[in-house]
């Protein structure tokens, strides 16, 4: 069956987005967001510098050639600490940090050199965050915040494919992004590690259907952002962005769900939610237990408690 590519629903009244963003579960781009005096300051990286703290951040390094499949397995990229003035210097190309070979991302920013504090963009950054403003309330409850992110990243980058186990918004301050998304009912479709895909290069077709076949199957959804947009990202959506000129953005994420359901020790909010990630280490022992079989006996209890999982889990389509 041929895959479905959808076009993300773009709005421009914010009472319509409040009252569909979180009763659809899809994704919906909310354009021209009155997002404060960030959108036309931060264009200039000599007023960044002059705005943000010179402290150490975490980022990635990659050679330009790779900006577009960055792959979280091969590491075809380099981790790495710096100054915030010698990123924005590198990613806006100012003359004594230009690099004709490298591109950068910004991972993390936080004063835990262990990286074990959530990122909170107006503690992070107090000079800067007086140029940004977002009416929160129309996207959730201020009790049910949980961290707000700066992103910064040089043309082309392209960060594999993901999801996020909070309700989030992303965004776009300045330059533009290309993005796709996939329901996570697309998750068979997509060759997971973990909470990420495979398929890092979507732009050679023989590897596809050579190593992914089952990929070009997977309903897709495709939008576009510029300065001032903002795209919601629902729980569980697989997501996967291009920034097509040199980017920032801030990525908000908060808990939509009872708080009880998350892990308290996780500073990023990338970790499974505890009933789901104590069922996957039960499996895994599940696996292993039908692991000391013979091999027809492992199949055939496999292919019991496939189906057993499929008629208990899985939502059936109407």
């Amino acid at each position: 069956m041929a895959a479905t590519t959808h076009q993300i629903p773009v709005y421009t009244e914010p009472e319509k987005f409040r009252l569909d963003h979180s009763s659809r579960r899809q994704p919906i781009i909310y354009r021209h967001v009155q997002v404060g005096n960030c959108v036309e300051k931060w264009k200039s990286p000599s007023y960044l510098l002059s705005r943000l703290e010179d402290k150490p951040v975490k980022i990635h390094e990659v050679d330009k050639e790779q900006v577009d499949r960055m792959d979280f397995r091969s590491k075809n990229f380099k981790y790495m600490t710096i100054s915030m003035h010698s990123l924005i210097k590198k990613v806006f190309e100012v003359e004594e940090e230009k690099n004709d070979d490298k591109s950068y991302y910004l991972r993390w920013v936080g004063d835990d050199p262990r990286g074990q504090t959530k990122a909170n963009f107006h503690v992070d950054f107090p000079k800067l965050s007086e140029d940004f403003s977002l009416d929160q309330s129309i996207f959730f409850d201020p009790d049910q915040f949980f961290s707000s992110v700066l992103r910064i990243s040089s043309p082309g980058i392209r960060v594999w494919t993901h999801y996020d186990i909070m309700d989030n918004v992303y965004v776009q301050i300045m330059g533009s992004k290309d993005v796709i998304m996939w329901a996570p009912s697309e998750a068979f479709n997509l060759y997971l590690d973990g909470d990420k895909s495979k398929v890092v290069d979507f732009s050679d077709p023989t590897l596809l259907n050579e190593r992914f076949p089952k990929f070009n199957q997977a309903n897709k959804w495709v939008g576009h952002l510029e300065p001032g947009d903002v795209l919601f990202i629902p729980a569980l959506w697989f997501h996967n962005m291009k920034a097509l000129d040199t980017g920032v953005a801030i990525n908000l994420f908060w808990k939509n769900l009872d708080p009880g359901l998350y892990d308290k020790n996780d500073p990023y909010g990338n970790r499974d939610l505890l009933p789901g990630a104590k069922a996957m280490r039960m499996l895994d022992n599940v696996i292993r237990q039908v692991n000391m079989l013979p091999p027809d006996y492992r199949d055939f209890y496999g292919r019991q408690l496939m189906s057993k999982l499929e008629s208990k889990l899985l939502l059936k389509d109407e």
